[in-house]
């Protein structure tokens, strides 16, 4: 496809599938039978204009968006609407996550020039939300904390009315440093995706921790409080319906005002298994549950992605937050 993500054309620095988990405790996973996809979860392909124009800036702002490089189920609808969720730091994540198509290398150093590059893109789309996030980055001293703040920094002096959410990496053993530098910018909306319950984080998730993931929304919550807080859950890696509430209460617990619930779909070959397809009633369900344990907002349902349609998710949050200042 033009304009497709030069990533995908290098597999020897840009690991995926089953090269990316080759030493990951799951990695050689049995497939077992092969689950059939329901209807609900069938995307029928749309050809827009718009989604090679997109595609066609992006590769001429050197830019990278973690719709593209981990394959989002939404990327047509999404980049139609003329959005996306811009990935910074590179396209090279140092984890080996067995959800996640993002690619597995070793990282170039940060790009200076990159928040500039962002902030001319998104003024040029006009756009009055934009959703940042970024591969891990265990390299770096503050696991990239003053890369989001400089990209928050150029979007603002070129879109000063445009609302920033950010998605963050875990910032392993560098939450503190990370949060210092994300003080010199503040976003409107801090993200950062508990994705499973704990029993499975050692096959899911390798190299991060449940209870530190937690920790890092308590302590944003603390620093910035009139900051909304937002996580993300993907469901059918093999959890247990209670599991998930049990992860939904100890997110209210750590103070999280919005939740996102989505169906894990498998990637490619050599990542995780589907283990369950979730029906539309068990997400109105989650949802109705979530509402009832006091989350500001809940987005739950097979497509949910945490930055789909995230303005709209967010609105009525910030509104009330602005309200209770006032």
């Amino acid at each position: 496809m033009e304009y497709t993500v030069s990533s995908r054309a290098s597999p020897d620095t840009h690991r995926r599938g089953a090269h990316k988990l080759i030493r990951a405790r799951s990695a050689g996973v049995a497939d077992n039978a092969r689950l059939v996809k329901p209807r609900w979860l069938r995307i029928r392909p749309v050809s827009n204009p718009r989604v090679r124009s997109l595609r066609r800036l992006l590769r001429e702002s050197r830019l990278h968006t973690v719709c593209e490089e981990a394959k989002c189920p939404n990327l047509n609808e999404c980049f139609s609407r003329g959005t996306a969720t811009f990935m910074i730091l590179g396209d090279r994540c140092t984890r080996r996550c067995a959800f996640c198509d993002v690619a597995h290398g070793r990282p170039l150093p940060p790009d200076p020039l990159e928040p500039g590059r962002l902030a001319r893109l998104i003024a040029r789309l006009s756009l009055s939300w934009v959703v940042i996030t970024s591969v891990d980055r265990d390299d770096l001293d503050d696991g990239g904390g003053a890369h989001f703040a400089a990209c928050i920094g150029e979007i603002r002096a070129l879109s000063p009315a445009l609302r920033v959410e950010i998605l963050v990496p875990d910032f392993r053993k560098r939450v503190q440093r990370a949060l210092d530098a994300l003080a010199q910018a503040p976003c409107d909306v801090f993200g950062h995706n508990i994705e499973t319950v704990p029993a499975l984080y050692r096959e899911i998730r390798a190299g991060a921790d449940y209870r530190a993931s937690l920790e890092l929304l308590l302590e944003h919550k603390r620093r910035f409080p009139a900051i909304p807080t937002k996580s993300g859950l993907m469901l059918g890696l093999g959890e247990t319906p209670e599991e998930v509430r049990a992860v939904m209460r100890d997110l209210r617990r750590h103070r999280v005002d919005m939740l996102t619930i989505g169906q894990y779909l498998r990637p490619a070959e050599g990542y995780w298994p589907v283990r369950r397809y979730v029906s539309p009633g068990d997400f109105e369900r989650l949802a109705a549950a979530g509402r009832a344990m006091g989350f500001a907002h809940i987005a739950a349902g097979p497509l949910v992605r945490s930055s789909y349609h995230a303005d709209l998710q967010a609105a009525a949050v910030i509104a009330a937050a602005n309200n209770t200042r006032a």
